[in-house]
């Protein structure tokens, strides 16, 4: 059971996020690409997620040893911009503190995540190479859905919060929430007590996430409640959007290869990645660079293809904007 504790002035400090947070998203949709009990109601989203993960996302899972995440990734600002600003400014004495909380000592880490525990700037870049990557793959094309969602949800709470005040949002905000006098009692997986003490409570929707609560309770900031308010899977992008229409001319597998080719992949782990044979992804490659979307060069023994700025334009639908990892 989770307790959360209010002074009188928290009260008066209950807030709803009016908009949708970038990162904190992006962190519950990482958490659900990994949880191990997502059985058949994730496993097509799963799939297809990590298909078109690129490798610079990789160091990301650097960061979440045994599934603890260090707190300076809590991040709530509502663009992405700023919220990779507020993680890179973060206090280097509370990074340190963080990294070495979630690589316990009998745990090494990375030679790179020492980098970063000192503070080098190679090493933050590569933890914002990483998030870019990650949120162009996973969030930017569902985005539009998750502010329109976000925005029904904050509506939702206003109402509420104005008709029946703050008791009326926090009973019942999560299966078997209650509000008893001034201690918010919320189901969790850790027996745990946190007190406001004057900080004040942000509630923040979430639209990939099925799971309990999820709590940030940083120093000097307000607490935040990360909670599930989608239908309990996460937004798929538009039927009539440019990726489903790419895929009905391309063909599913040539549009997913065309996916993954956001960097220089081989033969051999396009079909991995795709689970076809190689012969396979042969004729595949061989289509797409005839039109003109892909690359293929040989290095050594090995053959990599690309997409081109073609191939880029191709699976925005002519837009402008960075995909993957910022490559066209």
């Amino acid at each position: 059971m989770l307790r959360i504790h209010f002074t009188p002035a928290d009260f008066a400090r209950v807030s709803v996020a009016p908009c949708p947070a970038p990162l904190q998203e992006l962190n519950v949709a990482l958490t659900l690409l990994v949880r191990p009990d997502g059985g058949l109601l994730h496993g097509a989203w799963r799939r297809r997620a990590l298909r078109g993960l690129p490798r610079s996302v990789g160091p990301l899972a650097d960061l979440v040893p045994g599934g603890r995440a260090p707190g300076f990734l809590d991040v709530v600002a509502d663009s992405l911009p700023q919220a990779l600003e507020e993680i890179r400014t973060t206090p280097p004495d509370f990074v340190r503190a963080e990294l070495e909380r979630v690589y316990a000592p009998a745990t090494a880490a990375p030679p790179w995540v020492h980098d970063l525990r000192r503070g080098e700037d190679a090493a933050w870049r590569t933890v914002l190479r990483a998030q870019r990557a990650a949120f162009g793959a996973l969030l930017e094309p569902v985005w539009e859905q998750v502010r329109e969602l976000h925005h029904a949800e904050f509506v939702r709470r206003a109402v509420q919060l104005a008709a029946g005040g703050v008791g009326a949002v926090l009973d019942g905000l999560v299966p078997g929430a209650r509000l008893e006098g001034t201690a918010w009692e919320l189901p969790h997986h850790l027996a745990r007590e946190v007190r406001l003490d004057g900080r004040g409570l942000l509630l923040l929707p979430s639209f990939h996430w099925s799971g309990g609560v999820l709590l940030s309770d940083l120093p000097e900031r307000p607490v935040v409640v990360t909670y599930p308010a989608g239908p309990g899977l996460p937004p798929q992008p538009d039927e009539a959007g440019p990726t489903e229409a790419l895929g009905k001319v391309l063909g599913g597998t040539r549009s997913e290869l065309l996916h993954l080719l956001d960097q220089e992949r081989t033969t051999s782990e396009l079909a991995r990645r795709l689970r076809v044979s190689a012969a396979t992804v042969s004729a595949h490659t061989a289509a797409l660079r005839g039109a003109g979307l892909i690359t293929t060069n040989r290095a050594g023994k090995s053959v990599l293809h690309r997409r081109t700025t073609l191939g880029g334009l191709l699976l925005r639908g002519g837009t402008s904007g960075y995909d993957g990892d910022g490559t066209a």
